[in-house]
């Protein structure tokens, strides 16, 4: 079919409903369309502008009053059609401690076999493993063989990728040969969601909508902006049934309705948005903006978790002809690397590839155990303090289990120079975020306040990671490889100024989780671990925003894990 217009869809009724077009819901649309008895429609929102959803944030009061802006996809394929490639699977104790926290079934096994199903891994050609120096990644145990989405090794900037990885080994750090074994620590080359075939894109649209185009049995509204679930009123077992999903279409509302279940897949930042304007949430966040309350689920909106992190900058020496964006400044350039990319070549066909993931106390011992130490007495005092949400102590445990364990500055580039920029980020935060309405406008963007930096010990991680980045001048060859530090730059040198300067010019790295976090609903979930929310007979979510605690990964190859494994439980596999 699918793409259909505004009569195919109003006032009709289909077997399941999926808000939102994006990674997460493409894939459980696709899935749920496999047979051919199911009818599956799909509401996709789109606005201004063209792209990016633009979500704006409230200054950071933690952070300076720094200012973000928290950027979406809004095309088919959501966010996985304009993020940096990354594909990346999370630690195996990271989805393991999901299931620790009340939700049987969801832990690295099943990651693993539901991340299979999503990709086909294509490893690294001759070419990469002899000319860039990558390793030779043909090991396929823990990869998928035939999954929609294609996943290779691109060709990075592949001179700064041995630069770091050598300089790396040097500090002390693994070489981790296969980074997808649930064992993440150490530096390695990443594979990215781009097929080699063509050096293009492998998004969820190319991958689980393209090839299915000719199903009769799925529909796509585009242009479609959901305002609110519909409930039939009826309550079975103490529990409501949605009848329907209202949206505005062209300025005017309508209504379309379901005779099996409504699958909330907005994202990140939409879900808990509309499940608000659907009535389902905090009562005295309802009530203040005049939404009627059907569920009483104080969970919604809270918890959310993002990662963020602050960068170094070097001046690269310029005796080796480093092949980075800085390129793009050259004259006539952009069109060259156009032409290059017909071929299947040049720096488009380039995506993030060194990574390097290690615990605090690789850094430095002395001052990782005075950091541990200080989170230890944060998440004590917040425990005693009595105003943690049921939940969240549990989290906090995990999470100094995992410590104790193991905004980019404006730059002013010169001619002819290139440059490398580090990131550090944190993967586990201990600050918890909120996302709500604050008016009952389906049309308003929701309140995002992620609290940056509001726990004195995500500063302190962030200050150990940009000291040791700055190390890296110190050690080979990395310290041949450049010629300065251009920002922060080496006047700032001591903690203070590295707080600082962290505060100025943390920024957000887009992987945000938690608002309709899978819980028990006595430690404020909102979903349980069918996805269903609670309180509702056939409404589930799915999407990053039911992940509970905070993965050491992009989250896109997560995205899709959760779209494999929600198909999975809707069919009763």
């Amino acid at each position: 079919m699918p793409i259909v217009k505004l009569e195919d869809v109003a006032r009709k009724t289909f077997n399941y409903i999926v808000i939102g077009g994006g990674t997460a819901g493409l894939t459980v649309a696709a899935r749920l369309s496999e047979e051919p008895s199911n009818s599956v429609l799909f509401l996709k929102t789109l606005g201004n502008p063209q792209y990016d959803w633009a979500f704006p944030v409230l200054d950071q009061k933690h952070a300076n009053n720094s200012k973000h802006i928290w950027s979406r996809g809004k095309g088919l394929g959501g966010s996985s059609a304009m993020n940096f490639y990354a594909w990346i699977k999370p630690p195996a104790a990271d989805m393991d401690a999901i299931e620790q926290l009340g939700n049987p079934g969801w832990n690295w096994s099943e990651f693993e076999k539901y991340s299979k199903r999503s990709e086909t891994f294509l490893p690294a050609s001759k070419e990469q493993i002899e000319v860039y120096h990558y390793p030779d990644n043909s090991i396929t145990e823990h990869r998928g063989t035939s999954g929609p989405i294609q996943v290779a090794i691109p060709h990075g900037a592949h001179t700064l990728d041995k630069l770091f990885q050598e300089t790396m080994i040097n500090k002390g750090f693994k070489d981790v040969k296969d980074p997808y074994s649930g064992d993440i620590n150490g530096t390695w080359i990443a594979s990215s969601s781009i097929d080699p075939k063509t050096w293009t894109r492998s998004f969820a649209a190319t991958a689980y909508l393209v090839p299915n185009l000719d199903r009769e049995n799925l529909s796509i509204l585009t242009g479609a902006y959901v305002s609110k679930i519909l409930f039939d009123g009826v309550k079975s077992n103490e529990k409501l049934k949605s009848s329907g999903v209202q949206f505005i279409y062209q300025g005017e509302t309508h209504v379309v309705h379901t005779d099996r279940e409504v699958i909330l897949s907005a994202g990140a930042i939409k879900s808990p948005h509309v499940l608000e304007l659907s009535g389902i949430g905090n009562p005295k966040i309802l009530e203040k903006v005049g939404i009627n309350v059907n569920i009483d689920l104080p969970g919604v909106g809270e918890n959310v978790q993002e990662h963020y992190g602050c960068s170094v900058t070097y001046e690269l020496n310029p005796d080796v002809s480093h092949e980075t964006i800085d390129r793009f400044r050259e004259p006539g350039y952009a069109e060259k690397a156009k032409e290059l990319h017909t071929l299947g070549q040049g720096i488009h066909r380039t995506g993030l590839t060194s990574f390097a993931y290690f615990p605090l106390v690789d850094i430095n011992a002395d001052e990782a155990a005075t950091v541990i130490k200080g989170a230890e007495e944060e998440v004590k005092d917040l425990v005693n303090g009595g105003t943690l949400r049921p939940g969240v102590e549990e989290q906090l445990k995990l999470q100094l289990s995992i410590l104790r364990d193991n905004n980019v500055p404006d730059l002013t580039p010169e001619p002819n120079t290139r440059y490398a920029t580090v990131t550090a980020i944190l993967n586990h935060p201990i600050s918890r975020g909120t996302i709500h309405t604050e008016s009952v406008d389906p049309l308003a963007y929701p309140i995002i306040d992620p609290h940056y930096l509001e726990s004195n010990t995500d500063l302190e991680v962030l200050v150990q990671h940009i000291k040791f980045i700055k190390s890296l001048a110190n050690t080979e060859p990395w310290k041949s490889g450049i010629i300065r530090e251009v920002y922060p730059g080496p006047n700032y040198s001591s903690d203070r100024d590295i707080r600082e300067y962290v505060k100025e010019h943390v920024l957000t790295i887009w992987h945000t989780i938690g608002g309709c976090s899978m819980l028990p609903r006595s430690k404020s979930g909102v979903v349980d671990a069918n996805l269903k929310v609670y309180g509702t007979t056939n409404l589930r979510v799915v999407d990053l925003s039911v992940i509970p605690l905070h993965i050491a990964a992009h989250t896109q190859a997560t995205a899709y894990f959760l779209g494999e494994k929600a198909a999975s439980i809707i069919k009763g596999e």
